[in-house]
């Protein structure tokens, strides 16, 4: 049972940003979206909530303990526009685990502060406390592939997805996987697949969550809905965090 479980959690595990059924968004109308890498690949999505910290996912860093950001990008083969920052502090929560994607959420410092302007602005998060109604209608985007194990976009793709309600996504994932506390679903004709991680669920115009897990051979669907950390779940870690440097 120990073996079966565990090559679940690895089946699920997430890799690239993905957007499936999507479309490409206008340039730069999402400054706040981010293009984490290794080695200056893609490998993750990610958000600027200020001018010196970007939010991803945790599991983003697994076997790459070295990262940069990329922001005001839109057409990742393209420099113009774009500026590569370094990670100087890596804020891992601290009761992430490989194991499970429980408080799957990371704060990346940068060395220095954003030059903010028209292509590169933060995102507010949400407040503590702060509740998203079921069938809210949200949007998310990322550069990955666009189908299952498929070949990514280098262009930043974004689609509308419609928030479910916890008690069902939790009929589906299990509480193993999944906590109504800290976690959240969407679903929709669009979405994201096989790793859409550390990517923002926008509400309106504020991130209320990162892109966590969900099941890759069932990308998009609603029998293993796409799960993101909730941001309001987190807020005195995150403000502890930042509070430091403000």
């Amino acid at each position: 049972m120990i073996v079966i479980s565990l090559f679940l959690l690895t089946s699920l595990l997430p890799t690239m940003t993905c957007i499936v059924n999507g479309r490409e968004a206008k340039p730069h109308s999402r400054p706040y979206m981010v293009s984490v890498q290794v080695k200056e690949q893609h490998t993750c999505g990610g958000f600027l909530i200020s001018d010196r910290f970007v939010m991803t996912a945790a599991s983003c860093r697994e076997n790459a303990p070295v990262l940069t950001v990329v922001l005001g990008a839109h057409d990742l083969k393209k420099s113009e526009n774009s500026v590569r920052y370094t990670v100087d502090l890596y804020y891992e929560h601290p009761e992430y685990t490989k194991a499970s994607f429980f408080n799957d959420i990371l704060l990346l410092k940068l060395e220095e502060n954003v030059q903010l302007n028209d292509n590169i602005m933060w995102i507010s998060i949400s407040e503590e406390g702060s509740i998203i109604e079921a069938g809210s209608v949200c949007s998310v985007a990322g550069w990955g592939s666009l189908q299952a194990k498929g070949k990514k976009s280098d262009h930043l793709m974004e689609t509308d997805v419609k928030v479910m309600n916890n008690m069902e996504c939790e009929s589906k994932w299990g509480k193993k996987y999944f906590s109504s506390s800290q976690m959240m679903c969407v679903h929709g004709k669009g979405g994201s697949c096989d790793g859409d991680s550390g990517g923002p669920l926008v509400c309106g115009n504020t991130a209320v969550g990162v892109s966590s897990f969900g099941h890759p051979a069932l990308c998009n669907s609603p029998k293993k809905p796409e799960v993101y950390i909730k941001i309001s779940a987190y807020l005195p870690w995150i403000n502890c965090i930042i509070g430091k440097y403000y």
